[in-house]
């Protein structure tokens, strides 16, 4: 029963960082994003149409997408799509891309400056391997996206054709961004791609929302190419959301005998604060140059952001039981923030 308890927890409860984040990206672009090692990302996409009255029928197009990363740097995925691209002579509508992506240049998604992604792919329903290279460039609250792709049978049909895309993120706060984008194929009359979304994310937590409107039913390389290819040009609205699953939640059941969590020996000179329940302590007082350890006892991993403080460095993510330190040679208050948990915040006043 503790495993059944601890296993739905691990769903819901806030995860880890750098899981994909819908407010650095437009709906229709993957963009530069890699998963971290140890982290399985799904998303679902679920886009509808509703038929002009009266009979307002409405077609339901769901798009689920899972990858996982393979270090650093990579992942490898899968799209399944069950109303995707249209292939003459298929006799199916399922479509589905294997795929991988590797950032060639750059850091996680979020930082600033210029990042480069990799991705080839193989669709089957199309029979086509396809490729993309993916820029994008973050400015504060901007980052903007961009892809030169090539499919070797585009929709199944005999002749390589190159496709470009572009779009935007604008980001009004730490939790809401706006966002769009525009792809079109290179040569032949075709139908351009587009989309623009309201994108959330959900405060304590790892989860992102999306609100999109768009002509393309699915997001595979192929799929955001093109407008939709069934009848005339249709709107479509729908959702997506982000799920990260960190495999390094489920540790513990193969763990036994070890210290709890944040348990650590007490040391001359050193101030400790335990991150639990999504808190650190709001005001802590110390003298110049004394050390600050924090301790992670929650079930995810958390960050110690400083602002503005050039002369301290940030933490990477701490894991649950570890811990980070940092010394303050300088008297001034010194404010800070968990990355992945805005909402989480604390003071260091040092004297």
């Amino acid at each position: 029963m503790r495993r059944i308890l601890v296993f739905a927890a691990s769903l819901v409860l806030p995860a880890p960082l750098l899981s994909q984040s819908l407010v650095y990206r437009s709906p229709n672009l993957g963009g530069t994003w890699v998963a971290d090692g140890g982290v399985v990302q799904f998303n679902f996409l679920h886009r509808f149409y509703v038929s002009p009255g009266p009979a307002r029928t409405v077609s339901n197009f769901p798009t689920f997408t899972v990858a996982a990363g393979v270090g650093g740097h990579a992942m490898v995925g899968w799209h399944f799509a069950t109303k995707g691209i249209n292939v003459a002579g298929a006799t199916s509508t399922n479509e589905t891309e294997l795929f991988a992506r590797w950032r060639v240049l750059g850091g996680p998604e979020g930082a600033p400056g210029f990042t480069l992604a990799l991705t080839p792919a193989y669709n089957l329903h199309a029979k086509s391997f396809d490729a993309e290279v993916g820029a994008a460039y973050t400015a504060g609250r901007l980052t903007v996206n961009g892809a030169v792709r090539e499919l070797t049978k585009p929709f199944g049909a005999a002749g390589a054709q190159a496709a470009v895309a572009g779009g935007a993120n604008l980001r009004l706060n730490n939790y809401v961004s706006l966002s769009g984008d525009y792809a079109k194929l290179l040569g032949g009359d075709s139908t351009a791609a587009w989309s623009a979304a309201l994108s959330f994310v959900i405060p304590g937590s790892p989860h992102t929302f999306s609100l999109q409107v768009s002509n393309v039913a699915s997001n595979t390389i192929q799929g955001s190419s093109q407008g939709f290819l069934f009848g005339p040009v249709k709107r479509f609205y729908g959702f997506e959301f982000t799920i990260p699953l960190h495999l390094n939640r489920f540790a513990p059941w193969f763990k036994k005998g070890t210290a709890a969590a944040g348990a650590m020996p007490a040391e001359a000179g050193v101030t400790e604060i335990r991150i639990t329940g999504f808190k650190f302590a709001d005001t802590t007082t110390v003298a110049v140059g004394e050390t600050v350890r924090w301790v992670n006892a929650d079930q995810v991993s958390h960050t110690i952001t400083f602002e503005g403080a050039e002369d301290i460095p940030n933490s990477q993510p701490i894991p649950t039981g570890s811990a980070f330190t940092a010394t303050f040679a300088r008297a001034g208050t010194y404010t800070y923030h968990c990355t992945p948990h805005p909402f989480m915040r604390g003071t260091i006043v040092v004297r």
